[in-house]
C-alpha cells in the first residue's frame, strides 16, 4: 500500500491537532475504545473534551494547551496510507516544527478564521518552501467564529494565496472548515453550501506521492563499511539515481575510483543487479579502496561540486546566536564538517520576505542569506537540483541548531558579495 507523508503547521492555538483529532474520529481510524477513554478522561480531570486530546498525549501539553512534540500517526483510507505529522506551533518548538517537516512529502497549512495569518503561520509557511515541500493545502479552521461568513474567507484565501506565491508556494486547495463541529474535514458542510471545493480528506487524496528521484544523477553518501569474509562491504541509502553493477563510481571529496562488483543483501535469496533511490543497500567494488563515511559515490558524468565555500539559505533556532568567526559542525548527508560563518548577506523577516538591518550574527529564529566556509572540502549539490547533498544542518555541541539549503557554490577564493538574488 502506498505511503505518503504529511506534515500539519500553523499558528499555536490555530486548531492543527483538533483538526487532526476530528479527521481520524470522522474517519473511524482511532483504536477501539480511544474515544470513549479520552471522554472519561476529561470528565475525571474536570474538563471539557476537546479533539486535540486525542493527539496531545502528554499532561503537560493539556494542561498549557500546546503541542511540544511531533506526533506521527498513521491512517489508511482508500489505497492509501497516510503518515501524518502533528508539528508544534508555539515559537518556542519551531525546531520540532522543522524536524517534523524534513521528511514530509506534503503540508497542510491551518489558519484560523479570527486570527488570520500569523507571525508563525508566516514563518511556517516559508521554513516549508526552505525544505522543498511543493504541495499544500490550506484550511482556514473555526469558521464557525465567523459565523460560516464566504467573505471572511475569501478574503482570508486572498491573503494567504498572496503571501504563499511571493515564497514560490501554490496551494492546491484553500478549505473553509470548522475542526470542532466537523465542518468540510472529512464531511462536507452544510453550513458552507457556498463552497464547490473538496473536504479536507477529498483535498489528501489528490496528492501525489513524490517519485523515488531515480531519474537523477546517482547519489549514495557513505554510512559505513563493514568487512565480512574476504569483502569490504559498503553501506548506504542511494538518495538519488540508481547503483548498478558495472558501474565506475567516483568518490568524493578524496576522488578514489573502482567499479561496483556486486550489490549486497543480508539473507537475501536473489543477488540485484540495481538499486533505484529510496533504497538502503551494501555494494562491493573492485578495488580494495580506504573508503570513510561521509564520501559520496557518483558517477563521474554527472558529479557534484568539490568546494569549501557556498551561498545558503538557512535559518537558525539556536539560544546562542551564530556569530562568525565561531567554529560549528556541519552535516550534509552523512558528511560532517567543521565550518564558520564567512558573511550574512542580508537577514529576511519571514512574516514580510522584507530586508532587515544588516548584522554580523543570527539570533534565535533568524532566517537569512549567508556564506558558509568549510574546513574540509565536501561534494555540494545546489538544493534545486538535488536535495539530499543540497540540504544541511548546522551543530552547535551536540545539538542541531540550524538548517537550510544550498543555494549557490563558490569557488574557494572568491570574496564574499551579495548578488542580491537570495531569498
Amino acid at each position: 500500500m502506498e505511503r505518503l507523508r504529511i506534515v500539519f503547521v500553523g499558528h499555536v492555538d490555530h486548531g492543527k491537532s483538533t483538526l487532526l483529532g476530528r479527521l481520524y474520529a470522522d474517519t473511524g481510524s482511532l483504536p477501539d475504545g480511544h474515544l470513549e477513554k479520552v471522554h472519561k478522561l476529561c470528565e475525571q480531570r474536570g474538563k471539557r473534551f476537546e479533539y486535540a486530546f486525542l493527539f496531545d498525549a502528554f499532561l503537560e501539553e493539556q494542561e498549557q494547551g500546546i503541542t511540544i512534540d511531533t506526533a506521527r500517526t498513521f491512517f489508511s483510507w482508500g489505497n492509501r496510507q497516510y503518515q501524518i505529522l502533528d508539528a508544534p506551533g508555539h515559537k518556542e518548538f519551531l525546531k520540532n516544527m522543522i524536524t517534523g517537516a524534513a521528511r514530509a512529502e506534503a503540508a497542510v497549512l491551518i489558519i484560523d478564521a479570527a486570527e488570520g495569518m500569523q507571525e508563525q503561520s508566516r514563518r511556517h509557511g516559508y521554513l516549508l518552501n526552505l525544505l522543498g515541500i511543493r504541495q499544500v493545502v490550506v484550511v482556514v479552521n473555526k469558521m464557525d467564529l465567523a459565523a460560516y461568513r464566504p467573505a471572511v474567507f475569501h478574503r482570508l484565501e486572498s491573503d494567504c494565496r498572496a503571501f504563499l506565491k511571493d515564497i514560490g508556494i501554490s496551494p492546491l486547495f484553500v478549505i473553509p472548515a470548522s475542526a470542532r463541529h466537523g465542518d468540510n474535514v472529512a464531511v462536507r458542510s452544510a453550513q458552507m453550501h457556498w463552497y464547490p471545493g473538496p473536504t479536507l480528506l477529498e483535498s489528501l487524496e489528490q496528492l501525489t506521492k513524490l517519485p523515488a528521484r531515480s531519474d537523477l544523477p546517482l547519489r549514495f553518501p557513505v554510512q559505513d563499511v563493514y568487512k565480512f569474509d574476504e569483502r569490504r562491504i559498503i553501506a548506504g541509502r542511494v538518495e538519488a539515481g540508481v547503483l548498478t553493477v558495472g558501474d565506475t563510481l567516483v568518490f568524493l571529496p578524496s576522488d578514489k575510483s573502482a567499479r561496483v562488483k556486486s550489490i549486497e543483501a543480508f539473507n537475501a535469496p536473489l543477488t540485484a543487479t540495481s538499486v533505484e533511490a529510496g533504497r538502503s543497500t551494501g555494494f562491493t567494488v573492485s578495488e580494495q579502496l580506504f573508503i570513510e563515511r561521509g564520501e559520496v559515490a557518483c558517477l563521474k558524468r554527472s558529479a557534484p561540486k568539490v568546494c569549501s565555500r557556498f551561498r545558503a539559505n538557512l535559518f537558525w533556532m539556536g539560544d546562542k546566536p551564530l556569530v562568525m568567526g565561531r567554529g560549528y559542525g556541519l552535516r550534509v548527508a552523512a558528511n560532517e564538517v567543521e565550518m564558520e560563518l564567512d558573511a550574512v548577506l542580508c537577514i529576511i523577516d519571514a512574516s514580510t520576505l522584507g530586508r532587515v538591518e544588516q548584522r554580523s550574527r543570527l539570533e534565535k529564529n533568524d532566517v537569512a542569506e549567508v556564506i558558509i566556509k568549510c574546513r574540509k572540502q565536501l561534494p555540494l549539490d545546489c538544493f534545486s537540483d538535488i536535495e539530499a547533498t543540497g540540504r544541511l544542518v548546522i551543530v552547535d555541541g551536540f545539538d542541531i541548531r540550524g538548517g537550510g539549503i544550498v543555494m549557490e557554490i563558490l569557488p574557494d577564493d572568491r570574496e564574499s558579495c551579495c548578488d542580491g538574488d537570495g531569498i
